[in-house]
């Protein structure tokens, strides 16, 4: 007989796949609303009975009151933090993996899906020139992967600095870096020597001098340098940071997650050319590599001196290191801070595979060239002008004589009316505006509505 909640439903199964057939044949996607929706939120009091409801009245509840309450971060005119514009592909393939009960945690389980991931880890390793050893696993975000790759560094340098207390231990890192570098660092006890950086770049000049006229330089342990900030787009000196870790022997970390996607630029791959330095490196698919939430691809130099730092013990999963033939068995679970795990990795291989990689370059490209453009339009304009020149895909911009107030009144505004969404954010203690384009459709008409709407 079976239980009837994981009994086949073809009424039900034909209802989601309608509704999911009418969402990916949205051209655009809808902004929506998110917390300024026009109408209140019904109330959810009651909704869970013992009894339960029916799936076309809990489907009409979302589809109607939920899902106008939440702004689509893959819509052409969103335009704030860092956009997500998955491809059909990768949405459709997402499906194909919530549909198949995949666990991606080991070889054993997973063979199938280890392999076809590992396939798009070597494609992104082999173009940011790391070695051919390299390897890793697709994590949920950057912040993983940035917790991960940085508590394989810090058993590093404890290994190589025994002499010198843990506690003290520490990472060069700019003011810059994403917030979830100090998080990190916080979780694993290891502190912080913040460099002064040059022109908010983290540069191999503004290490030297901070390690020259630091009382303690021995302590530290590692760099911590960023392929594309995510408040401005800017790319450290990677090549020149890289280079000196690995003079020094120091673990050399690069956070790509927004930036790294960039590798499939023509005009700016160069600027990254020194992640081929790298210990370890992030890079989210989930953001410029148009992929579905939650896909960040965590990347070793030598992977197996993560996989002894990082695997887990347990009598359970012997099961999963007996016999292992480290150049071929590969255990996911082995390579961050993770045990059980979707295979995130998968929409985004497929995506690569049946679209091709030129598909991939002309479409980071885009979002770059909008961001020039974007700079043009600004320096035409008399009521608004550039902060700094457009890093990457990034262009601050300020509206002179607005104060904070003004800049949240106005992208409130904007969300309102569906034109775009838009956040302000602060560049050295100002309140200003920014653009952060990741979707090859946003166009320059777009753009140009945008800043009208601040006369």
């Amino acid at each position: 007989m079976g239980h009837h909640m994981f009994k086949y439903n073809a009424e039900v199964t034909e209802m989601i796949f309608e509704y999911c057939r009418e969402r990916l044949s949205m051209d655009p996607v809808p902004l929506d609303y998110g917390s300024l929706t026009p109408e209140p939120l019904a109330s959810l009091d009651g909704l869970i009975t013992s009894e339960g409801r029916s799936p076309a009245e809990v489907l009409g509840f979302f589809r109607d009151e939920l899902a106008h309450a939440v702004v689509s971060i893959d819509a052409p005119n969103f335009l704030a933090f860092i956009p997500n514009a998955p491809t059909k592909n990768s949405l459709l393939f997402d499906m194909v993996v919530a549909c198949s009960g995949l666990n991606g945690t080991s070889w054993l389980e997973s063979a199938g899906v280890v392999v076809a991931e590992n396939q798009a880890l070597e494609f992104l390793a082999d173009l940011a020139g790391l070695p051919a050893s390299a390897g890793g696993a697709f994590v949920s975000g950057g912040s993983t992967g940035n917790l991960s790759g940085l508590t394989v560094g810090r058993d590093v340098g404890r290994a190589r600095r025994p002499e010198i207390p843990a506690h003290t231990l520490r990472f060069a890192v700019s003011a810059d870096a994403h917030s979830s570098i100090g998080k990190a660092l916080h979780v694993l006890g290891v502190e912080a020597l913040v460099v002064d950086a040059d022109d908010h770049r983290f540069t191999l000049e503004s290490l030297t001098r901070a390690l020259a006229s630091d009382p303690h330089p021995e302590t530290v342990i590692g760099v911590i340098a960023t392929a594309g900030t995510t408040n401005a787009g800017i790319v450290d000196d990677l090549e020149g940071l890289g280079a000196y870790a690995r003079e020094h022997d120091l673990w050399f970390h690069v956070d790509g997650a927004y930036g790294g996607a960039s590798l499939f630029s023509p005009t700016h791959r160069h600027l990254l050319g020194g992640i081929r330095h790298a210990d370890s490196f992030v890079v989210d698919p989930h953001k410029w590599l148009f992929a579905p939430l939650d896909c960040a691809a965590l990347l070793y130099r030598q992977p197996h001196v993560a996989r002894k730092i990082l695997a887990q013990q347990a009598s359970y999963l012997d099961i999963l290191h007996a016999g292992d033939d480290e150049e071929y068995e590969w255990n996911p679970s082995d390579f961050a801070i993770h045990l059980s795990r979707r295979a995130r990795g998968l929409p985004f291989w497929y995506s690569l595979v049946t679209n091709g990689t030129h598909a991939y370059e002309t479409a980071v490209q885009a979002a770059i060239d909008m961001a020039e453009r974007t700079s043009a339009i600004i320096d035409e304009l008399d009521h608004v002008e550039m902060v700094r020149p457009a890093s990457l895909s990034v262009v601050l911009f300020r509206r002179p004589g607005w104060e904070e107030v003004d800049y949240v009144t106005w992208s409130h505004q904007l969300l309102r009316d569906q034109i775009a969404f838009v956040t302000p954010t602060k560049w050295e203690g100002e309140t200003i505006a920014r653009f952060a384009f990741l979707h090859p459709d946003t166009d320059e008409t777009l753009v140009r509505e945008v800043l009208e709407t601040m006369r």
